[in-house]
């Protein structure tokens, strides 16, 4: 019997990408997940693939920028499975690329509001509802290389997963202390819809230099790669874990 048997975990951004694939790896340990995202049929897709494969899954469409969706996310995890015990705030869209003086602000707070308020509001709600069920339990958070790391263009983007170092190290101080965890994952080069999209914009040969010349693996990760890493910190394994970053990139914040 997995430890996690039994216990429930909430996943937002859970579509496509490092959200799905987390779904897919908490379900596998034999935890309930519920989905989150703004495309619902795609949540109803992996909900239905989960439960084909013997899981439990609910979903339910949400915009983290919204708090009263944000709410209604969470309330409805604890309707339907009762509790709360893992959150993953994946949720997040890169925005556009574009030179500080051309960088409209209409899409400045589209990201950020995204991106960093979104973390916010879910840990808001998630961690009041964890505290009400009296559990405890793990928060992740899903940052990148660019928490540490600007580009050029990338203004919005950067200061978003910035801003969620900031969030993660100060709620876990808040938690710690009632037994929740919490702590935030910072991919590098990740073989995801979004990672596409940014390939097609900047292109092949410029995105090919990057890993070859940046990642000491030299190749992209594969969404199962992070996601193992995230069900790792919500895991017993990780019970004095907290506060910290892991930043599975193959290596690429270590070259200068």
């Amino acid at each position: 019997m997995s430890e996690m048997d039994g216990r429930v975990a909430l996943i937002t951004g859970a579509s496509s990408g490092i959200g799905a694939a987390t779904a897919r790896a908490f379900a596998a340990k034999g935890a309930k997940v519920a989905l989150a995202a703004r495309r619902e049929d795609q949540l109803a897709d992996l909900a239905s693939e989960i439960s084909q494969a013997g899981g439990d899954a609910t979903y339910v469409k949400t915009d983290v920028s919204a708090a009263d969706q944000v709410q209604r996310m969470v309330t409805h995890t604890i309707e339907t499975f009762g509790r709360l015990d893992f959150c993953v705030n994946n949720a997040g869209v890169e925005g556009e690329l574009a030179s500080i003086v051309d960088f409209a602000e209409e899409e400045f707070d589209r990201v950020l509001a995204i991106n960093l308020k979104g973390t916010f509001l879910s840990m808001k709600y998630e961690a009041r509802a964890m505290l009400e069920g009296g559990h405890g339990g793990a928060i992740v958070n899903v940052g990148s290389v660019n928490s540490f790391l600007g580009f050029g263009g990338g203004s919005a983007y950067a200061t978003s997963k910035h801003g969620q170092v900031g969030l993660t190290t100060s709620v876990s101080a808040e938690l710690a202390s009632q037994g929740i965890r919490v702590n935030l994952v910072c991919p590098g080069i990740t073989d995801t819809p979004m990672h596409r999209r940014i390939r097609g914009v900047i292109g092949d040969d410029a995105f090919d230099n990057i890993l070859q010349g940046r990642v000491h693996q030299k190749r992209a990760a594969q969404p199962e790669e992070i996601a193992a890493t995230i069900v790792f910190l919500c895991s017993d394994d990780a019970s004095y874990v907290t506060g910290t970053t892991l930043t599975p990139d193959g290596g690429m914040t270590l070259t200068l």
